[in-house]
């Protein structure tokens, strides 16, 4: 597919996606919906990719739905057009490779939607992030989703009714992030973070983040017997068996490509 809206490269087992709307700040419009969810399930099948960043060109990740797209549509059109722009929160989670978000300045409204949805999050000392839409008369409706998975419903419920923006010393605070970073240093040190990734095996980094995902919404006991049996198949692998055999024999494993 060519690509326009997004930007789609490789380099040692990581794929990366970069926005790449930064006139309009990385809004959504279904152009760049459409193209980001296209290169995700395309690097999602590539064999030389373990590890997938998001990042974005420009002076902000992502300031949410591109408002000039919002007038004159049916109830049946907004519906198509925003289940479109939300459509990245169910690739994600569908696929097995870990996606990272790598994120600078303002994450807002659809944008902190996709850092939460993302895996991982890696976050510039300079970045803010908020659930802004009940500013202009909307609601981060859909953000709230992956935001209620990855913060819980008090704090989740707080963003998206004040609209405020937090720091990204906060959001790592209460788990928006996973680790914040000097501005200068985000590519370097997203990278760093994807590569340790990338160096896991394959398979065991995919049928666990799958398993993971499966049993998130399970009781206890339902989540426990689904991951057993998660766990017994992939014992059942060549890379478990590499894995044990290197760690015994005191070397580095050599994983199968998935």
């Amino acid at each position: 597919m060519q690509y326009s809206s997004v930007i789609v490269s490789k380099k040692d087992n990581i794929g990366i996606v970069t926005l790449n709307r930064p006139e309009q700040h990385n809004t959504f419009n279904v152009p760049l919906a459409t193209e980001l969810n296209q290169a995700l399930i395309e690097l999602e099948s590539d064999q030389a990719v373990n590890v997938i960043v998001i990042n974005a060109n420009g002076a902000n990740f992502c300031t949410g739905i591109d408002v000039n797209d919002l007038e004159g549509k049916s109830n049946k059109e907004y519906l198509e057009w925003v289940t479109l722009m939300e459509q990245m929160n169910v690739t994600i989670a569908s696929m097995g490779k870990p996606v990272i978000a790598s994120v600078h300045k303002i994450a807002v409204a659809n944008g902190i939607g996709l850092v939460a949805a993302c895996d991982l999050a890696i976050a510039a000392e300079n970045a803010k992030f908020g659930a802004t839409a009940v500013n202009v008369g909307l609601f981060c409706m859909g953000p709230a989703v992956p935001l209620l998975k990855s913060l819980g419903r008090k704090k989740t419920l707080e963003l998206i009714m004040t609209g405020e923006l937090i720091d990204a010393h906060e959001a790592q605070r209460i788990g928006l992030v996973n680790k914040v970073v000097p501005t200068e240093k985000l590519a370097e040190e997203t990278m760093a973070f994807a590569a340790k990734l990338a160096k896991k095996s394959p398979l065991a980094l995919q049928l666990g983040k799958q398993s993971f995902y499966k049993m998130e919404d399970l009781n206890y006991t339902a989540a426990l017997d689904l991951t057993n049996n998660h766990f017994a198949t992939l014992c059942t692998t060549e890379d478990a068996h590499e894995g044990v055999n290197a760690f015994l024999n005191k070397r580095e494993p050599v994983w199968q490509k998935k």
